[in-house]
């Protein structure tokens, strides 16, 4: 698992590919954070707080994930290599947990330098008062999400060996997964808080708060889990 993970962060950093990822995360959140006027503008907010960038963030993510996990083994597929990576002295779990690993890696280095914000935001602030124990719990909740959202990548990779099919349909579930069972509340108002709990969003704002619940812990373990299952089933599938 560990060679694969390796392999999949040397090929994103030999390429423009890992690069460009940390850029247009940083650049995109830079821009709206401190230079666009609009709502997500930390200094026209008036607060003392990263809340417009834990908002920002995973729309950014929504997009820039399934364009880093759409040639996972989609591209393996097309080329032809996927037999030669399924005959390899490891296991299918193992081989996907490695691709995982390694674009989950490449988005926490991406998300790493803006750490910065905390600072930069608390020196805002009168006597500090950034709230601290919320801005933590919201990266926490966002390495969740992280893991989430790149599960469903890897899995929609296997979907097809077009790196644009991959990527569409990643987009497609993670946008279903984050903020899609949100929006149906409005159209099932008498079980609203039943369908808001399968999505995403509603377990990110709950870490946001500062208090890290189990619930939430493992509502994210297992659409990750169930996503690499489907995966590895999948796999098995082309092995067979």
């Amino acid at each position: 698992m560990k060679s694969i993970a390796l392999r999949e962060i040397k090929s994103f950093f030999g390429s423009p590919i890992g690069y460009l990822v940390i850029a247009i995360f940083l650049l995109l959140n830079g821009l709206f954070l401190w230079v666009f006027d609009g709502e997500y503008n930390i200094l026209q907010s008036g607060f003392a707080d990263l809340s417009p960038f834990f908002t920002l963030s995973p729309w950014i993510l929504i997009f820039l994930i399934p364009a880093v996990t759409m040639r996972s083994f989609s591209d393996e597929k097309k080329q032809g290599t996927i037999e030669l990576l399924l005959t390899k002295p490891l296991s299918i779990w193992q081989i996907v947990n490695g691709k995982f690993l390694g674009a989950f890696l490449l988005i926490v280095i991406a998300i790493i330098p803006t750490l910065i914000y905390v600072y930069v935001v608390s020196s805002l602030g009168m006597d500090s008062n950034i709230d601290l124990g919320s801005t933590m719990g919201s990266y926490f909740g966002l390495l969740f999400l992280v893991a989430a959202y790149t599960s469903i990548g890897i899995f929609t990779s296997t979907l097809s060996e077009n790196q644009i099919v991959s990527f569409i349909l990643s987009v497609f579930l993670c946008f279903l997964f984050y903020y899609g069972f949100e929006g149906m509340t409005t159209l099932v108002k008498s079980q609203s808080d039943v369908i808001s709990r399968i999505g995403m969003d509603y377990h990110f704002k709950s870490m946001a708060r500062g208090v890290i619940d189990t619930r939430d812990v493992l509502y994210f373990l297992s659409v990750a889990f169930l996503f690499l299952s489907l995966t590895v089933i999948n796999l098995k599938s082309l092995k067979s």
